[in-house]
């Protein structure tokens, strides 16, 4: 059986689809609008820069090797300054899901192609659209802004890959959606480093040598009967070593942890599938739905069924 880290299960569904935007040459004052309403949203800055301008009052300035990605849904800006948005501007929208989307490289205005000009702000733009409800737990893990420093080989890579998906050669969209993905998930592996006792419990108890393979085993295999003994022999220590590291890292008991987990993938199964009750409940580890039902009521606050209503 193949092992599936908890990172990569919550990002399960988010997909890249249709975004590029590289070399906007933009002259100052300029103000982009991203209204895709998508869960994710990752503007990589390849040159130049400006300033986030999120709807809580969040500002953010970005410049040349800084990756950014924004929690949506609610639409944002990318301003050449704070200012500029209160005042006459160049404007212009991003929003790749739409019916007319303005997302790829020739469709933004104002945008050339091998420019040496001072005063061009080179971008790449992934938006992200969720199948389903599993990224929900992901996205309440992060801030509404988090931005990574890339490295410069890095960002030299991904506008040439950006220009030859602008350039529409055969396959090139496709790729450019799966860098994408890729750069997705490395930008939020060296901001979960970055952060270290910030990062989500799930993440750091992956990097534990003692707890990641009980935590590995786990996620692997949900519905089996897990004890703590059962979890410290995957472990190789003693049940009150694995215990006492268990709570010390993740900030719990190892069968909260546990609980909780089953009832976050309760929670998707319930909202993302038509499995009867019964079915989830043993998909998850419990025997009967009775039991199911009186811990999920107990941990979300509503039986299985009226959640399931209410989701819908």
């Amino acid at each position: 059986m193949s092992s599936v880290d908890p990172l990569s299960s919550l990002l399960n569904g988010i997909r890249a689809e249709g975004s590029v935007v590289s070399h906007a040459v933009l002259t100052v004052p300029w103000v982009i609008r991203f209204a895709d309403d998508a869960p994710l949203t990752m503007i990589s800055v390849l040159r130049g820069g400006g300033t986030l301008l999120l709807p809580d009052g969040t500002r953010r300035a970005v410049g040349a090797g800084d990756t950014a990605i924004v929690r949506g849904p609610a639409p944002f800006h990318l301003a050449d300054r704070p200012a500029t948005i209160h005042s006459s501007h160049a404007a212009y929208e991003i929003a790749c899901f739409t019916t007319n989307p303005e997302c790829t490289a020739q469709e933004l205005g104002g945008i050339h192609w091998g420019t040496d000009r001072e005063e061009a702000t080179a971008l790449i733009v992934g938006a992200y659209r969720a199948s389903g409800h599993r990224h929900e737990r992901l996205l309440r893990s992060l801030p509404p802004v988090l931005v990574v420093e890339e490295d410069a080989e890095v960002c030299a890579w991904l506008e040439t890959a950006a220009a030859d998906a602008a350039h529409r050669s055969a396959g090139s969209q496709a790729l450019m959606d799966r860098l994408l993905d890729w750069a997705l998930v490395c930008t939020l592996r060296s901001w979960f480093d970055k952060v270290g006792a910030d990062a989500p419990s799930w993440y750091r108890g992956l990097a534990d040598p003692v707890l990641a393979p009980a935590l590995q085993s786990f996620h692997d295999r949900p519905a089996e009967a897990w004890t703590v003994a059962s979890l410290a022999a995957r472990a190789g220590v003693s049940r009150s070593l694995f215990a006492k590291r268990f709570t010390k890292l993740m900030g719990r008991p190892p069968l909260a942890y546990l609980t909780e987990c089953r009832m976050d993938e309760a929670e998707t199964l319930l909202s993302d599938t038509d499995l009867g009750i019964a079915q989830i409940a043993r998909s998850v580890g419990y025997a009967d739905a009775f039991g199911f039902s009186a811990a999920f009521k107990r941990h979300k606050g509503l039986s299985p069924s009226a959640f399931r209503a209410a989701a819908a």
